[in-house]
Order: C-alpha cells, then structure tokens, then sequence
C-alpha cells in the first residue's frame, strides 16, 4: 500500500512539473509561428493599401522587389536582392567584362562610397579616389536611395555620357565630374619588370586572376633572365575591392608552402570551412611586398593576411578597407538571386579583420600628385644641379677603376636615377623596391661574411610541383 502511495505521489508531482515546466515552452513554440503569420498579414495589409490608396498606380513586382531588397540591406551593407538583370551582369563581371564607369561602391551610412576606381577604367581616368562620396548623379541626389538603385542610376549604354557629384575629404565643396560609359574589360593581373624587380598588379579577383598571375609572373621572370635574376616580388593590391574568395585562396597558395590560407565561420559550427596552403612556391623563396591600401578589400585582404601571417611578405601602404565578411550568391525564382552574407572570414592566426582592416608592417602614404612646373614655387622648385670634382677642369684621373668598371658604376647611377623618377610617379612603389632591394643587399652580405660557418654541401631539391587552381564552388567575397 506504502508503495503504491508512493508511486501516485511520484506520479503527481511529476504531472506538475510537467504542466510547470514543460507546457509555457510548448506554448512559446505555438505562439511564434503565430506571430510570424501576423506579421505576414500586417505586409499584406500594407501591400494592399499601397495599391489601394497610393497616390500614383504602382508596379507590384517593383513594390515586392522593393520589400526584399529593404529586408536584406537591413541586415549589413552587402547583403542585397539581385534582380534578373542584375543577376545576368554579376555572373558577367565575374568573367571579367561588363559595361560602366569601372567604380566599385558601397553604401555608408546612407551615403554611396567608393570602394575603389578600376584600373584603366572612365573613373579612374576621371581622377575618383577611393574614399569619394557621390552625392548625385546627373543632378539628381542619390539620398534615400538602395545601393542598388544608386548603382542603377550610374549604369547606361555605352558611350553615353554622365556627371556624377563628388564629396572629398580635404575638399571644401563638392565638385562634378563628367564621364563616358565604356565597356569595361578587366586583365586581372598585370606584371612587368622595374629594374629587377617583378611587379604584380592585380585588379580584381575574377575567374581569370590566378591563370593571369601565372602568365604574368612567368613572363617578367623570362624577361629578367630566370629568376635567379630576379631579386624580389611586388604585388600591388591597391584599390582592388576584391572578388571570388576561390581566386583570393589561389593567390596566396602561389606563394606559400604550407599552412593554413583563412577559415570562415558561418552560424552555425558544421557550416565552419578552412583552407590550407599546398607545396610549391612560385616566387622560389624570393621577398615578397604587398602594396595595400584603403581601397583594397575583401579577398585583397584575404591574400595579404595569409602572407602577413606567415611572414612571407612585408606589408607596405595603408590601412585596408576592413571587409571581413563572406557573401553566398543563392539563386531565387524568376531568375533573380539573393546576394547574402553567410560567414566571417578569418586570417590565418585567427584574427578578424572586420571593420578593422589590416595594418601594414610599414605605415607609407601615398602623396599628393606634384604640381605642374609652372604651379611650383621657387621653395618647391628641383634644386640646380649641384657641381662635383668631376665637373672642374684638370683634376687628377681615377686610378682604382678599370675602364669596364667605370662603365658599370655609370650604369648603376643610371639606374638610380630612373628610381628617382619613379618616387615621383608612385611613391608606395618605389619604395616597396628599395625595400626589395635592401633585402637583396642584406642577403649578399650575410653569404659574403667570413665568419659565417659554410653550410654542408646539400644535393638540389627537387623542383615543387607547379600550383594547380584550387576550384571549390564559387563564393564571392565582395
């Protein structure tokens, strides 16, 4: 009888914790579809009355696109709704051709920024620096608008004409600048050769990016005479807004041997993704300096942090732009898609660079373009060339040089020259150089020191396996 009492007892009170605990859950989870469903009647309601009551008849599909397009860049400022058009030109400009002005913009507190000009392109022709506002197009202002009507509004046939307002930080008032539409062609890396140092100037990171930087690369190295001639590599990223993260991991798997290239960390933990670098250096161990600055984004960020990380390359510029997020293109019915953000990306010691950006090593800013000869001051005027012994008549013959020496140190001040003249044209650049060359210099002074014991006699290693694309799915990363 104890026990069976005892079993109706137990039975009771756990019929009360049950009722106590478990049914306000129960509840909870029955009152959010409710409450969803609600909310889906009070946009109907709105959607109806708009068509009702509006002042003008509206476009339903264009009210609908409207209300996905708000819901999405509520969330950050990549998120967004393509339309099929839309869709079509980003599926183009990823294959490295589109029609436009060549401006990569986004969208700061309610203001178009840019991004960064193209290269080659009608803005960066124009003089748009990265940092520009635009304020209006064709005189009407671009306030209250999405990104994505603002960018609409900045599109046209080619060819066609277009005046765009521009607030600059410096500039007291802003100013107009008129430009031609043009089809915009991408070559996503250029290289050539200053003096013997390999500059690689990469654009954008397209589908076309890592086999151009291969051609590219191996085409300077050929013209410099092998790589043993070369004495160290410049990848300039500046204002390169970024592109497919695949391409941003192939770039940095160029130069590293091993270890990890970035992870990205969605909501939830299994959505968790890492790359590593394979074997294989396409650069053979030679210096590295990247060139950033603000206009270098997303996937640039991504490549300089892998190479920073490692200590592969010397960091030279500004600070980057600070894109640390991962857009998924997901496409939709009526041949739309959704642009949404689905991860954080992380460098390879686990840092964000979100908001951030990344510093470089070396703190270089780019200066002012010098004025023109006859805007010049006597104060900024080039000095007169100033006189040396070799100058003054009868002086005494130098005895230490032979006559194929003296022909190499006129050769080498040649030289010195023409990097002169480039510190005016890109100063980051050059000095990008002088370091390369301030570790070529370091080298050969380390091999040349007496009192450094002779490494063994070692057979040659084989020759690294030539790096292959990496090719997961697409996923842009601006």
């Amino acid at each position: 009888m104890k026990k069976f009492v005892m079993a109706a007892l137990g039975g009771t009170v756990a019929g009360v914790l049950i009722s106590t605990q478990v049914a306000p859950l129960l509840a909870q989870e029955a009152s959010k579809p409710a409450s969803v469903y609600e909310q889906l009647d009070l946009f109907g309601d709105i959607f109806e009355r708009i068509r009702a009551d509006y002042v003008e008849p509206v476009d339903d599909k264009k009210l609908i696109e409207a209300a996905i397009n708000g819901m999405l860049s509520s969330l950050d400022p990549h998120s967004s709704y393509l339309p099929p058009d839309d869709y079509a030109d980003m599926k183009v400009q990823t294959r490295g051709s589109f029609g436009g002005l060549g401006i990569e913009v986004t969208q700061e507190d309610g203001f178009v920024k840019v991004v960064s000009p193209m290269d080659g392109t009608p803005a960066a022709e124009a003089g748009i620096q990265s940092g520009d506002y635009i304020t209006h197009v064709d005189g009407e202002s671009l306030m209250g608008l999405t990104l994505d009507q603002a960018v609409d509004k900045m599109r046209g046939p080619v060819g066609s004409e277009i005046t765009i307002t521009v607030a600059r930080q410096g500039q007291q008032d802003p100013f107009d600048v008129t430009m031609t539409r043009d089809t915009i062609k991408l070559t996503a890396v250029k290289g050539r050769l200053e003096g013997k140092t390999v500059v690689l100037r990469i654009t954008t990171f397209n589908d076309q990016t890592f086999p151009n930087l291969q051609e590219s690369l191996k085409k300077a190295v050929d013209e410099a005479g092998g790589m043993d001639k070369v004495d160290g590599i410049v990848i300039d990223l500046r204002n390169n807004p970024g592109g497919l993260l695949t391409q941003a991991i192939s770039v940095s798997d160029a130069f590293l041997d091993k270890g990890e290239i970035v992870s990205t960390r969605g909501r939830k933990p299994e959505d968790s993704e890492r790359w590593n670098a394979t074997a294989g250096d396409l650069a053979q161990g030679k210096p590295i300096v990247v060139l950033i600055n603000g206009g270098s984004a997303s996937a640039s960020e991504i490549v300089t942090g892998a190479l920073q990380d490692h200590h592969r390359a010397i960091v030279v510029g500004t600070k980057s732009f600070g894109k640390g997020s991962v857009q998924t293109v997901m496409p939709i019915r009526s041949e739309g898609a959704m642009r949404l953000t689905t991860a954080r990306y992380y460098t390879p010691s686990g840092r964000s660079i979100q908001a951030l950006g990344i510093q470089p090593d070396i703190v270089v800013p780019q200066p002012d373009a010098a004025p023109a000869a006859e805007d010049q001051t006597s104060e900024d005027k080039p000095e007169a060339k100033t006189r040396s012994e070799a100058d003054l008549q009868g002086i005494l013959t130098n005895d230490s040089m032979t006559e194929d020496e003296k022909k190499q140190a006129e050769e080498e001040r040649a030289k010195a020259e023409e990097a002169a003249k480039l510190r005016l044209q890109d100063f980051q650049l050059a000095y990008a150089i002088d370091i390369i060359k301030g570790m070529k210099v370091m080298a050969q002074d380390t091999d040349a020191d007496p009192a450094t014991p002779a490494a063994p006699a070692e057979a040659a290693p084989e020759k690294a396996p030539e790096k292959a694309p990496v090719k997961p799915a697409p996923k842009p990363a601006n």
